[in-house]
């Protein structure tokens, strides 16, 4: 039977998660680090580095060491594992002592960019490393019929990047991955504001506007925010206030790349398993699926339904945990 040895990590560029069989989700935080400048010693991770992006002296640098769901820091994403796992360890009760984990990678990743996140993991204390694509994972934690001949289409709209993937036979028929996802919102959020109004603000206020006012491209009330940053003349503090059409405008061009994602994966597919998309219908998994009014917009211009995933981000998670089963059942019918 597989242990507590055994675990599933989603590293993603915003959120890192770590599922084990017994307990379920131990770890879900910040993929963050804050960074002595000097020595180069890790002072704070996860949800506590997060709290101080926008708010450290020159002495501390707070990193986010992946971006477009692939490692830009090798180093200290090897230091950010040990320390999750350490985190993990304690939340069980006992040391994880060369674990078997399995973890995610985006399916438009490269060779390069696999085997850097294969050594990463294993130098954080792995005994060994399995590999495995976000879409099939996404599909196994939103609970879709993965191993059986029926298509599975999932889209996964992270922190980094947008998977797209239609599975069946428990493998990608079709897939695409774009870099337009919560990362490339909250930047747009961030350009219009400093544009429109001559004012500075952080990541944390714009990715808060996004979850307060932001909508997907359909008619709604019009909802209003107050916001504070730095004025870019003066200095100073001032307060604007946002209205939730003006976001819509801003996050336009990033969700029309995720619509031409799944138009795009949508033609490749065998037309035998195209029938089971429209009677299944698309689900939305990742920090994006909760984006107010998406899976109603994407249904309207897809014209197929779309659902979201009973838990958005936790679906990959819970994907790689459950892959352990679904090994186990495996051998045991081989056997």
């Amino acid at each position: 039977m597989f242990s507590n040895s055994h675990i599933g990590i989603d590293l993603g560029t915003a959120n890192t998660l770590v599922y084990t069989k017994s307990k379920g989700l131990l770890i879900n935080e910040p993929t963050v680090v804050a960074v002595n400048t000097k020595t180069r010693e890790i002072v704070a991770f996860g949800e506590e580095a997060k709290k101080m992006i926008g708010k450290t002296p020159t002495s501390i640098e707070v990193i986010r060491p992946l971006k477009d769901g692939v490692i830009a820091d090798f180093d200290i994403t090897t230091q950010l594992l040990k320390l999750f796992m350490q985190k993990a360890g304690k939340k069980l009760g006992s040391s994880l002592r060369k674990p078997t984990v399995i973890v995610c990678t985006p399916s438009g990743a490269t060779s390069v960019e696999r085997r850097a996140i294969q050594d990463a993991v294993r130098q954080s204390g792995a005994k060994e490393v399995q590999l495995m694509e976000e879409p099939v994972a996404a599909a196994i934690g939103a609970g879709l019929p993965v191993d059986e001949p029926v298509a599975s289409m999932i889209v996964d709209i992270g922190g980094g990047t947008t998977e797209v993937g239609i599975i069946s036979f428990g493998g990608v028929v079709a897939s695409n991955t774009v870099k337009a996802a919560g990362d490339r919102m909250d930047e747009a959020i961030i350009h219009f504001v400093r544009k429109e109004y001559n004012v500075i603000i952080g990541e944390p206020t714009a990715e808060t506007i996004k979850m307060t006012i932001g909508h997907a491209l359909v008619p709604h009330a019009v909802e209003q925010m107050q916001i504070t940053g730095r004025d870019v003349v003066s200095g100073l503090p001032k307060i604007i206030h946002l209205s939730s059409t003006q976001i819509q405008g801003v996050l336009t061009e990033s969700l029309e790349t995720i619509l031409e994602a799944i138009r795009a994966t949508l033609e490749t597919c065998p037309p035998e398993l195209a029938g089971d998309i429209v009677d299944h219908g698309v689900i939305l998994t990742g920090g994006g699926a909760l984006l107010k009014d998406i899976s109603e917009w994407l249904t309207q211009v897809i014209e197929v339904p779309v659902h979201i995933a009973p838990e958005p981000l936790q679906s990959v998670a819970i994907g790689t945990g459950k892959s352990f089963f679904i090994s186990e059942r495996k051998q045991k019918i081989a056997r």
